[in-house]
């Protein structure tokens, strides 16, 4: 479940009698969902109790069959175990540029994982491609529930817990956190991903799959593409340990001593 490679590095904290859970990219997979959040909850059962976050790392939306189911279980989430935080993905950024009205972005969206998501809000994609654009997007407004546009507009960029931050993407390397730009944090691939460089903190991010979790000295990437493995996973972080549960049914856990 771990693709970890390189020399040790200092061990990262949460901070004192906090834990958090982060859940990877779900895209459109409400089954998944379920099944993690009953795994979260079972964790909780053995643990004590402790103020907790449970955060979302963005692109709930799209390539799954299940985009409406998704957002409206997550619009609902209520416990009284954790407190849930959802950040904005990439996925959500172009629906929402949509719903603005941004042209040029219709046949993209749908081709790229946004035909699944008009089918669970009712859509034929094949019909909206024969709409004049403006005509399309407005059948996508008046399908989507205001409160779900709401519920996503809602969303922030980033979550900083201790020793680490949560971000859908990554960050730029080199540049300050409050002066990363907002495509970076949704978008970057390569100059993040391929970077050693100490940023201060661990990030941990979705937006680009692995078929495991990939553990760096920097970065801990949990997307393990539930939409087409069936695979959706979650980090947990207390102390100095962190666990991973996941629908593949494992359970790891160990300190949080990094390797690169």
């Amino acid at each position: 479940m771990f693709n970890s490679i390189g020399r040790k590095s200092r061990t990262y904290r949460a901070p004192q009698g906090r834990r958090a859970y982060a859940v990877g990219d779900i895209h459109g997979r409400a089954d998944l969902l379920d099944r993690l959040l009953a795994e979260v909850e079972r964790d909780l059962d053995v643990r004590p109790e402790a103020e907790t976050y449970l955060v979302f790392l963005g692109d709930l939306i799209d390539r799954g069959p299940a985009s409406r189911d998704v957002v409206e279980r997550l619009r609902c989430l209520s416990s009284e175990r954790f407190r849930p935080i959802f950040l904005l993905g990439n996925h959500e950024e172009v629906l929402l540029r949509l719903m603005d009205g941004e042209r040029g972005l219709l046949a993209s969206w749908l081709k790229f994982g946004g035909a699944e998501c008009a089918q669970s809000y009712g859509l034929d994609p094949r019909q909206l491609l024969l709409l004049p654009e403006e005509q399309a997007i407005e059948a996508v407004r008046g399908a989507l529930p205001s409160s779900h546009i709401e519920f996503l507009r809602g969303f922030i960029d980033t979550f900083r817990f201790g020793d680490y931050l949560f971000v859908h993407a990554g960050i730029r390397p080199g540049i300050e956190l409050a002066d990363q730009s907002q495509r970076d944090l949704r978008w970057i691939r390569a100059a993040f991903l391929n970077s050693q460089a100490d940023h201060g903190f661990i990030v941990i991010h979705g937006h680009t799959i692995d078929a495991m979790v990939v553990e760096r000295a920097n970065r801990i990437g949990i997307d393990t593409g539930a939409y087409a493995t069936g695979v959706l996973t979650a980090i947990g972080l207390e102390g100095d340990e962190r666990w991973y549960l996941s629908t593949a049914g494992t359970h790891s856990e160990q300190s949080s001593t990094l390797v690169d």
